[in-house]
């Protein structure tokens, strides 16, 4: 039923793999590639050239029953939001309304500078790489943007696989926290967070975070997150997605489950989708009701 192995696209983890084969050879080579990402004229993505991104089309999946969620979507480095809405649409899900934007068309370290869609700029698929506070607010602040006009009795959620997953759990944490990165106020109160093959970004300053109130301790405890992720990920290792469960769960997300597929790559199998719609299912406490 599902077999999404082109998120993200090839062209995107066959130079992801020569760059670190490479390094900067790859790089370079990256460069003299013809991609269909967009235009290449947006600059060389440092912090005194940035100016805001324009996000790309969002892809709507209605509720084929009662609608009892929504959940927003996130795709990986270089794909976009109707990649993902074709395989969310097929799944046993009837509750749920899914939103799937695409990222805004950027410079990405990790390629030497050269622009694709990206929800903030990466130099190290992990939780180790320097960190784009900023480009990481702006996305999680897209994302809340787009869960703010659900209907009150409606729980909203945030899942995403690979860069999308390290951006949902970014917006989980900022929820926990009650704030943005940039100090400003968070204005969602999302009901169960999923990554599939991602990290957690800015993950060094959570506990500081996490502590400074009780009331985010206790938004940290009682959040869900579901974390996935395949033993033979070459793009983002395993061993960075185990260390982000970890993380959060020493940071006081009590109610964080990291799940393990062993002989899985960079792409999500049916095993994978049949597991998150059960723990979507439980977590958000869905009937299953198709009117």
């Amino acid at each position: 039923m599902i077999g999404c192995k082109s998120v993200p696209s090839q062209e995107i983890q066959v130079l992801l793999s020569v760059i670190k084969r490479d390094g900067s050879r790859g790089a370079a080579a990256l460069c003299a590639v013809k991609m269909s990402y967009g235009s290449s004229s947006l600059g060389s993505g440092t912090a005194s050239a940035r100016r805001p991104f324009e996000y790309g089309r969002t892809h709507v999946v209605r509720p084929k029953g009662k609608h009892q969620a929504t959940i927003v979507w996130l795709h990986g480095l270089g794909d976009n939001g109707s990649s993902w809405s074709q395989l969310l649409e097929t799944l046993p899900l009837p509750n749920i309304k899914w939103i799937c934007p695409t990222a805004p068309t950027r410079p990405v370290a990790v390629f030497g500078g050269f622009p694709c869609t990206a929800w903030f700029d990466v130099g190290d698929l992990s939780e180790d790489g320097p960190e784009d506070t900023e480009g990481l607010d702006a996305s999680a602040a897209h994302v809340a943007n787009l869960l703010s006009t659900e209907p009150a009795d409606i729980k909203v959620g945030i899942g995403g696989f690979s860069m999308g997953a390290a951006t949902a759990l970014y917006s989980a944490t900022c929820c926990a926290h009650g704030k943005y990165g940039n100090g400003s106020p968070y204005p969602v109160n999302i009901s169960a967070a999923v990554g599939l093959s991602g990290w957690l970004p800015s993950s060094k300053s959570l506990i500081t975070k996490v502590e400074s109130s009780q009331d985010a301790a206790r938004r940290a405890a009682s959040l869900p997150l579901l974390l996935c992720h395949g033993k033979s990920d070459d793009v983002v290792q395993y061993k960075h997605g185990e260390k982000s469960a970890r993380v959060l769960n020493s940071t006081g997300f009590q109610n964080a489950t990291f799940k393990t597929y062993y002989g899985l790559g960079h792409y999500t199998i049916p095993e994978e989708m049949d597991d998150v719609c059960k723990w979507l299912t439980a977590m958000l406490q869905l009937d299953g009701s198709r009117s």
